[in-house]
């Protein structure tokens, strides 16, 4: 039976458990043990699909087509293991079920409490489809005390005594602040933190704490005395150079090597973090430095685009360069002249966005990456965008646009009602709910022969996660091929386009999917790896 390890966190949000959650099993995995990473989330949405990006950040999508949060893309990424349905739970989709098996009289006339109903769910939930793992990671999401994260809780505690000794720990993540005013590092917040945690009967095995100053032996030894742990556990998480040393640095401060004493393992191999130490070292000494403007409309909370982020990350470690990214919000070229503010990069990445604020102005910044020859990386609605932009100045057509937010003389990319997934026909309408009825998931692309992307891939059918509800029209794509924007990736129906190119351009791609969602610090995207590459070349053109 897998081991469950339950990773909480307190003091105060955005501490980084999703990132320690991530690196720990990267650590397990080093060592050879199969891990698994999970995520509960105690908000009442059913999952973050409806969610602003303002307040959730990115919505990550899984193969299998669920909307999740983004820490499942740490895990991902860390790990290399794909992530599932379930592998991410909310509050809002536990009383769904609880409710929905009330009204079918599952509970027998019982009343239905979440003691014992709502904490059971929550259990089957952690327990489900762990066959042939060595650990399972569950991270909690929020912070002690919340109100809502209560039932979660209060299940792990539970969880914890039914396996017995030695199938479960518990990690908990806190703040150890430093006042500047007064020199000294505070270690209150912590003890606080872990009273809270024991009140609800719950004793951290392992203390994690985040600090901006080294921890000195006599702190962790108070932190320890007052926490009710050897201070060997109390485990100083500093603030790094690059999230990518985070399995290094914990290794060496002895997290995985207190874990397992925890679960009395003796005699583990050492982990080999060889290929971490390569990622470290590529990341702090590139050869050299390409800037990529990502013009998009979500600028003011960066977690809206992390997968991107990571991914051009990836592109430049990739080409063994270091990647300057320009957050430039689309409603400035509304404004002003695109040239003021693309003139020096060396390529331009127009991601994925949703509703009618900034689309003229991605619209100018794909004429300007055409018409100067600058390399051009459109994602989802980035396409979208390079499509209309295309449809009007190349093939002449006054007033194409997209359905999404208006009703065109020419509507180049439109509402799809039916596509084709495995041997299944998914059907949707404008009037079905918002959540859950996209085109999600892993869907296959047939890539034309000799094509720019065929050539990318090295293949000629890949599969890419997908979350969108408006399509290219198959109709105007064939006309603009007339003008030289060929479709170069299609649904294996032929009916959609998946992806699209300018085949004279130097690196002009367009795609409806999402490849930032599959890329790898140890693995880069063969997409963002060519991308950087193409910058890279414009920079020496320059």
């Amino acid at each position: 039976m897998a081991r469950l390890i339950f990773i909480t966190g307190g003091v105060v949000s955005s501490l980084g458990k999703g990132l320690a959650s991530a690196a720990l099993g990267a650590l397990l995995q080093a060592r050879g043990y199969k891990v698994r990473l999970r995520k509960l989330d105690p908000y009442l949405n059913v999952d973050p699909g409806t969610m602003s990006p303002f307040q959730h950040g990115e919505v990550y999508v899984t193969d299998d087509g669920a909307e999740t949060d983004l820490d499942l893309g740490h895990y991902e990424r860390f790990t290399g293991v794909s992530a599932r349905r379930s592998d991410n739970i909310t509050s809002g989709r536990i009383y769904s079920q609880v409710i929905e098996k009330e009204r079918k009289g599952g509970y027998l006339g019982r009343t239905v409490q979440v003691i014992p109903h709502v904490t059971d769910m929550i259990k089957e939930f952690v327990l489900r489809d762990t066959e042939g793992l060595d650990f399972l990671l569950v991270e909690i999401g929020g912070t002690v005390g919340d109100i809502e994260g209560l039932p979660f809780f209060e299940a792990i505690r539970q969880l914890h005594n039914e396996l017995g000794w030695g199938q479960s720990a518990f990690i908990h993540l806190t703040l150890v602040p430093f006042i500047e005013a007064a020199g000294e590092l505070k270690t209150k917040p912590t003890q606080h933190s872990v009273k809270e945690l024991r009140a609800i009967g719950i004793q951290p095995d392992i203390l994690l704490c985040r600090t901006s100053h080294p921890l000195p032996d006599e702190e962790r030894r108070k932190i320890g005395l007052f926490c009710n742990l050897p201070a060997e556990r109390v485990i100083p998480a500093m603030d790094l150079d690059t999230v990518y040393r985070v399995p290094i640095a914990y290794h060496e401060v002895g997290l995985d090597t207190q874990l397992l004493k925890v679960f009395g393992i003796e005699g583990a191999p050492e982990p080999d973090l060889t290929r971490w130490v390569q990622v470290v070292d590529r990341v702090k000494n590139p050869e050299g430095e390409v800037r990529i403007a990502v013009v998009g409309k979500y600028m003011q909370v960066k977690d809206s685009y992390k997968s991107l982020f990571e991914a051009l990350t990836h592109g430049g470690l990739a080409n063994n360069v270091k990647v300057r990214m320009e957050w430039i919000d689309s409603e400035v070229f509304e404004r002003d002249d695109a040239a003021a503010f693309l003139e020096n990069v060396n390529g331009i990445l127009v991601p994925g966005g949703f509703g009618e604020r900034g689309t003229e102005g991605k619209i100018s910044a794909v004429k300007f990456a055409r018409e100067r020859n600058v390399p051009f990386f459109g994602i989802c609605y980035g396409l979208h965008m390079a499509v209309i932009e295309a449809a009007r100045d190349l093939a002449g057509l006054d007033g194409a646009g997209t359905r999404e937010i208006g009703d065109p003389k020419h509507p180049v990319v439109g509402l799809m009602t039916e596509w084709v997934k495995g041997n299944q026909v998914e059907t949707r309408s404008a009037d079905d709910d918002m959540g859950g009825t996209m085109r999600l998931g892993a869907y296959t692309a047939v890539l034309t022969p000799g094509s720019k992307v065929a050539e990318v891939y090295g293949a000629t059918e890949i599969s890419e996660r997908h979350r969108h509800r408006y399509e290219v029209n198959v109709n105007y794509a064939r006309q603009l091929e007339q003008h030289g924007m060929q479709v170069s990736g299609w649904s294996p129906d032929g009916k959609l386009p998946e992806i699209m190119e300018f085949p004279d351009h130097p690196w002009f791609i367009g795609v409806q999917f999402h490849p930032e969602l599959k890329s790898r610090p140890l693995e880069p995207h063969p997409l963002f790896t060519s991308f950087i590459a193409a910058a890279l070349q414009q920079s020496r053109l320059v």
